[in-house]
C-alpha cells in the first residue's frame, strides 16, 4: 500500500508546479477570464499543492528507508 504514495506524491507535485508556473494556462482550462487577482489565486493555490506532493513524497520516502518497529529488540 505504501508503494502508491511516491507515485502519486510526485504526479501531485508536478500538476502544483505546472499551476504555479503557467497559471495563464491553466486559466485557459478553466474558461475564466484573464485578470490579475485569478492569477495570484492560481500562483497560490499551485505552490500549495506543491508542497504536499513534497511533504506526501518525502514522508513516503522516509517511510520506506526506517526500520520495521521490532527490529529494535
Amino acid at each position: 500500500m505504501s508503494g502508491y504514495f511516491l507515485p502519486l506524491g510526485l504526479a501531485v507535485m508536478l500538476l502544483g508546479l505546472a499551476v504555479l508556473l503557467r497559471p495563464a494556462w491553466v486559466r485557459s482550462l478553466f474558461g475564466a477570464p484573464p485578470s490579475e487577482a485569478a492569477t495570484y489565486a492560481l500562483r497560490i493555490a499551485g505552490m500549495m499543492v506543491t508542497a504536499f506532493g513534497l511533504i506526501l513524497a518525502g514522508f513516503a520516502i522516509a517511510y520506506r528507508l526506517s526500520a520495521p518497529t521490532g527490529a529494535a529488540q
